[in-house]
């Protein structure tokens, strides 16, 4: 009836190439056997189950019947008597109709099973069937594909799920109205135009990395949801780079970043004879330097975490000195007083290194001269996307 040899050699196939287990493809084996069996012998209402040997290509068949209270069913007939036996019983426990094909009394199953509870299967072998129709044929053919796929599908969930909020890395298949197609191999990577650095510009057969923050399951299979210019595309990078942020030692703080222009980094060691900052740019700044040619030149800011907001806001506003800082705890609002020689470098081209501080820090940021002009303001409010926190960072 089967060809052993070619059936166990595509369940190989399916387990090594596409992660399914063995055991799931034999039992979609079976359980199109027996729908076919269902489709050609059987009865309506009928439950069949299947097994499938595949060393021996022998297939047994059963007839499956659940075992039911009185109070449960509609017996046939019961409508003619007007319901006469029913008068006494919760009419909510009355859910199904009898169907002899399907159902057994609780009474008659205990003469086969003595110890048989409500709910229980009963199990009767049926007679073994080789010759099925085209149609029953075609249908099990349909539930096999159906069933792999399924199963394909939670595979393939199980394994980006443990690499979700990891970098992973892929092939661009295609690129259509703004959005980057990634081929991951058992699934499609999507960038979004939001997701990506606005600088770049990718083509088919480019080999790309990126940040997988989402794992959704569509009709069309499972699509993992990849970004360039999230934050934690920026720590994941320095994780990759630096062996005190992977083992812990030194901790990444918060975020501010503008994709492809320039972020800023806080971070803290907890070893005192770590350099934090060192550790981040490592040796003739080879670290910092392999991460800027990844996210395409964009320039990196480091600096040391401070719990003292003031320290942390001067520390910031890098690489601008700061001559004052009063803060409003009220309205979270820091007035920060630079010299006029400083403030382009503290304000940044299209106050960008004000902005960013103001993200890092999540306080609004005022930026006066000495001669007392306001010349800048900046604030994290509207800005939120873009910044990561400790807890976002993690």
């Amino acid at each position: 009836m089967f060809d052993l040899k070619v059936i166990n050699s595509v369940v190989q196939q399916l387990e090594e190439e596409r992660g399914i287990p063995r055991e799931k493809t034999l039992e979609a084996i079976a359980m199109s056997l027996a729908t076919a069996y269902k489709k050609e012998y059987g009865k309506k209402g009928q439950i069949v189950r299947a097994s499938f040997d595949s060393n021996t290509g022998s297939v047994e068949f059963w007839q499956v019947k659940i075992i039911v209270d009185r109070a449960q069913v509609i017996m046939e007939g019961d409508a003619e008597m007007g319901h006469k036996e029913l008068k006494d019983a919760d009419i909510e426990d009355i859910k199904i109709r009898f169907n002899p094909e399907q159902h057994m009394l609780i009474d008659d199953a205990r003469k086969i099973k003595k110890n048989a509870e409500i709910g229980d299967e009963l199990v009767f072998p049926l007679e073994a069937k080789a010759d099925f129709g085209r149609i029953a044929a075609q249908t099990a053919k349909q539930i096999i594909i159906q069933k792999i796929r399924e199963a394909e599908k939670v595979s393939v969930l199980g394994e980006y799920g443990q690499k979700q909020d990891q970098i992973v890395a892929g092939t661009v298949e295609r690129v259509e109205r703004g959005t980057v197609y990634i081929d991951m191999g058992r699934a499609i990577g999507v960038i979004s135009y939001e997701e990506q650095i606005p600088s770049e510009r990718w083509k088919t057969g480019d080999r790309i990395r990126a940040y997988l923050y989402a794992v959704e399951e569509t009709p069309k299979g499972v699509v993992l949801k990849l970004s360039r210019s999230h934050p934690k595309f920026l720590a994941k990078l320095f994780e990759t780079e630096a062996p005190e942020i992977a083992s812990g030692t030194v901790e990444i703080k918060a975020i501010a970043r503008e994709a492809g222009s320039r972020s800023k980094i806080a971070v803290i060691s907890h070893d005192s004879h770590i350099d934090p900052i060192g550790s981040m740019v490592g040796q003739r700044g080879v670290r910092v330097s392999t991460v800027t040619s990844e996210l395409s030149g964009e320039k990196i800011d480091i600096i040391e975490w401070n719990e003292d907001p003031a320290l942390f806001i001067e520390e910031a506003l890098s690489p601008a000195e700061v001559v004052s800082l009063e803060l409003d705890d009220s309205s979270h609002r820091a007035i920060v007083t630079v010299t006029e020689d400083e403030q382009s470098l503290a304000i940044g081209k299209g106050g960008q290194n004000v902005r960013l501080a103001a993200k890092l820090t999540g306080w609004k940021i005022d930026i006066k001269s000495t001669g007392g002009d306001e010349l800048a303001e900046a604030e994290d409010e509207d800005e939120k996307k873009e910044s990561a926190t400790i807890e976002e960072v993690k």
